[in-house]
């Protein structure tokens, strides 16, 4: 009796959780600029794993800015060949991910949360996420520029 009351109640939570209305849902977006030569655009992207054409099929990029974000490990970039995509930060402590050999970004899709910046990265020894924008360290989210 008291597994079916369980079950039951698990199901109610579940349904009444899915019952309310997709656009009351908070997912978070993700704006990069993506970067080639003197030109870049903008792209906003929903961290709900959402495949987003950039629509700049002849637009070579060599430098992707993700502010805030682990993009290197929850996003993916569907370029126009082989790429290879590196995680670095400019001298102004902005998170970028660089595009070699320079080339179109077809598409991108991004997937999860992350730990903000002193926000805890393991609680009890257990793994909360990776930082958005910087490395864990004894527990915390440490930026990238410590000054």
């Amino acid at each position: 009796m008291q597994f079916f009351r369980t079950t039951v109640l698990g199901l109610s939570l579940a349904a009444a959780s899915l019952s309310q209305p997709l656009e009351d849902r908070q997912i978070e977006v993700l704006f990069f600029t993506f970067h080639g030569g003197p030109a870049s655009y903008e792209l906003g992207v929903p961290a709900d794993g959402t495949l987003i054409p950039t629509n700049h099929n002849d637009f070579s990029v060599n430098i992707i800015d993700v502010p805030g974000y682990n993009a290197i490990e929850q996003c993916t970039f569907n370029t126009a060949g082989q790429a290879t995509l590196r995680p670095y930060v400019s001298q102004d402590g902005m998170q970028q991910i660089i595009v070699g050999p320079p080339q179109p970004i077809i598409s991108v899709s991004c997937e999860g949360n992350c730990v903000p910046t002193y926000g805890q990265c393991y609680i009890n020894g257990q793994f909360v996420g990776p930082c958005c924008d910087g490395f864990c360290a004894a527990n915390r989210c440490r930026p990238w520029n410590i000054t």
